[in-house]
């Protein structure tokens, strides 16, 4: 049976849980857990308004991506309801799993105008038609808590600045960038390679988030209590940057000033990028030569990044336009259909973990 209490409905044990496809036992495990606190009536029934339900929904999407209620209770414990969050986070899981379907549908659909023809299936083809229609596999649930976990709202305390003194710094990213943590007064900044400067809010005595862009950077330190790592937290994935000292500092931004002045690219920049450009064009991708970050989203891009390269007919020439101020090699890709301009950069584990295009 459901209420109505100055316009907004509550609902009883039975009926939420019948509408939303729970059993009543779930509901008060839920509760026992600190999930969801539901209403009582004089006579101690539950009662179930837009705020449960909107955790309940929370609480549901988490479990579709794999998390057990002890995660999922260690991440939304305490914490406001973000329902916009985990819409996004549903919604972009569902666009990827729609694309996939597509793109499978599409091979799918070739292989049998292929076979209706007589000709058989190359190897090549069909370990690519069994990949891409396996549609079991779930490697982006992770990334999708993750980012979920990471855009969720933070809360600010204050904390000393002479705590903070111990992560100041140079930190190396994988992706090569020197990310510089400062303390100005009582404030505290962090400025990646050929990036402005942005401040720094403490979450924790070790936790710190951005407010600029869903990021968090969480600092490791040693016995002497001087962080030599911090992880970078953002875009659902998870990024380890190693101490460094600042000669080492001041020698790669050197380095990398006079790439930019001199325009110096990458030795293997050129090379690499035209293969990436032609091997798009045919639905393939050396993804081995990918950062793991990157190639999961080269994966989801492909279908229509494939489609927009073969649009613009075959590659005629890569001709370097400059060196960006964060170290990554920006070519115009001249096609018989016109022109893209594209960027490339390396890490220091010699991977790409960087790759875009714009219109030229």
């Amino acid at each position: 049976m459901s209420m109505r209490s100055k316009g907004e409905i509550w609902l009883e044990a039975n009926e939420c849980a019948a509408r939303i496809g729970l059993s009543k036992r779930a509901l008060r495990l839920y509760e026992e857990h600190g999930l969801i606190r539901p209403r009582r009536t004089q006579k101690g029934w539950r009662l179930y308004g837009a705020d449960e339900i909107a955790r309940l929904h929370e609480i549901l999407a988490l479990k579709r991506l794999g998390l057990s209620l002890q995660r999922i209770t260690a991440l939304l414990q305490g914490k406001a309801i973000d329902l916009a969050g985990i819409l996004g986070i549903q919604h972009d899981l569902l666009a990827e799993q729609r694309e996939r379907a597509e793109q499978g549908l599409a091979l799918v659909r070739a292989a049998q105008a292929k076979l209706a023809t007589g000709t058989s299936l190359t190897a090549d083809e069909l370990i690519r038609l069994a990949k891409e229609t396996n549609m079991t596999e779930n490697n982006t649930d992770t990334v999708a808590w993750r980012r979920y976990e990471q855009a969720r709202p933070r809360t600010e305390i204050k904390l000393d600045p002479r705590r903070f003194e111990r992560y100041i710094g140079f930190y190396r990213h994988p992706a090569g960038q020197i990310l510089a943590v400062t303390l100005e007064g009582d404030r505290f900044f962090l400025q990646l390679t050929g990036q402005p400067k942005v401040e720094l809010f403490a979450e924790s005595d070790s936790n710190f988030f951005l407010k600029v862009v869903p990021a968090q950077l969480a600092f490791a330190p040693a016995g002497d209590g001087r962080a030599e790592s911090l992880t970078l937290h953002q875009g659902g994935y998870e990024a380890l940057a190693t101490r460094i000292d600042e000669a080492e500092a001041k020698r790669q931004q050197d380095e990398l000033g006079a790439r930019v002045r001199d325009r110096v690219p990458h030795p293997r920049s050129e090379e690499t990028l035209r293969e990436f450009l032609e091997e798009q064009q045919r639905g393939t991708m050396s993804f081995e030569l990918l950062s793991d970050e990157l190639a999961d989203i080269v994966r989801e891009q492909q279908p229509i990044v494939s489609a927009e390269l073969e649009s613009k007919g075959g590659l005629q020439q890569l001709t370097l336009r400059r060196i960006g101020e964060d170290g990554v090699d920006v070519y115009e890709a001249q096609f018989a259909k016109g022109a893209l301009q594209c960027g490339i950069g390396f890490g220091q584990d010699g991977k790409v973990h960087t790759l875009w295009m714009l219109p030229a």
